[in-house]
């Protein structure tokens, strides 16, 4: 997969895809189902597959939200876009040019003259432009006038509601991975450089791989059974093992972060990217009255958690 950063300046071997346009925050059932339809356009025109998105989120550049929302890093999307098969990922900047133009504008500068797109795919409820002006049957009406096809994809919806990032951060928050799952199509994930940390785990017979959670929702603080991928390095696979994500409270820890144990791994892990998939929520974070006492219970959270990825 090619990312295309600078959309002033395209080479024309990167025009002409099929896109598909949003945030993809999370790459849910939802968004996958308006990429199928993307690939299916892209066939239908003999065209690249792509995808249209924006950095930083347009919701961080606002300022909406005074706290980490974000499922997902552009890294980690770019990540799952690529096994989705997208050949072409238009990461727009998303600055205060970007901001000011009309929908109509938006259309014919990013979508028709500067991609070059010969057809786009939006959710029903996709808004363009400034102040949000535009409507995906608008973004319809100006692709007619303009040379690019437009598909409107329907909402996607399950028996337990309507498939949106909003309702997978509030399963999270829950402590609710599974049903963060169910509407994702994938284990949520959390991924990142491992970094070091105070090498307190080792200490203790349980050395993690521990990654930052700036900048993400924060799940519910806890420990999880987890599945970890690791995507770089000599010791690149697939692993299983126990993650606390949190604050540290038998430390006074104050910065959340995910620190992850390796079932039966042996290696160093520094400078290698990891990508750790919440499978279950085992317990909240505790303070225990010493360290034996944490142990007795990392043992017992081990334990639960093997149990549980045997079968997940």
């Amino acid at each position: 997969m090619r990312i295309i950063r600078d959309t002033l300046y395209i080479a024309p071997e990167d025009r002409g895809a099929a896109a598909a346009i949003g945030n993809f925050d999370g790459v849910h059932l939802g968004h996958q189902a308006v990429i199928d339809l993307a690939r299916d356009a892209a066939k239908a025109h003999d065209a690249p597959l792509g995808i249209m998105t924006f950095e930083p989120h347009p919701r961080s550049y606002f300022g909406r939200d005074p706290k980490p929302f974000r499922l997902m890093n552009a890294e980690a999307r770019a990540n799952r876009l690529e096994r989705l098969g997208v050949e072409k990922l238009y990461e727009v900047p998303f600055n205060a040019t970007l901001a000011d133009l009309t929908a109509e504008a938006f259309a014919r500068d990013i979508i028709h003259d500067s991609l070059g797109l010969k057809h786009v795919v939006v959710g029903a409820d996709f808004c363009f432009g400034k102040g949000r002006e535009g409507t995906a049957d608008d973004l319809q009406a100006f692709g007619a006038e303009m040379g690019f096809g437009v598909t409107i994809a329907p909402m996607k919806t399950l028996p337990t509601g309507q498939v949106s990032s909003t309702a997978i951060r509030d399963a999270l928050t829950d402590g609710r991975p599974g049903d963060a799952a169910a509407m994702l199509g994938h284990w949520h994930r959390l991924e990142g450089e491992v970094i070091r940390g105070h090498q307190r785990g080792r200490e203790m017979g349980y050395p993690t791989a521990n990654i930052s959670i700036d900048g993400l929702h924060m799940p519910k603080f806890g420990v999880y059974a987890v599945k970890i991928d690791v995507l770089d390095g000599p010791h690149a696979g697939k692993y299983t093992g126990a993650a606390s994500i949190g604050v540290r409270p038998m430390f006074d820890g104050y910065h959340p972060n995910c620190e992850t144990f390796i079932f039966d791994f042996k290696g160093d892990l520094y400078g290698s990217t990891v990508s750790v998939a919440l499978v279950d929520y085992l317990r909240p974070e505790l303070k225990f009255d010493g360290i034996d006492a944490l142990i007795t219970q990392m043992d017992a959270d081990c334990a639960e958690a093997r149990k549980i990825l045997a079968d997940a």
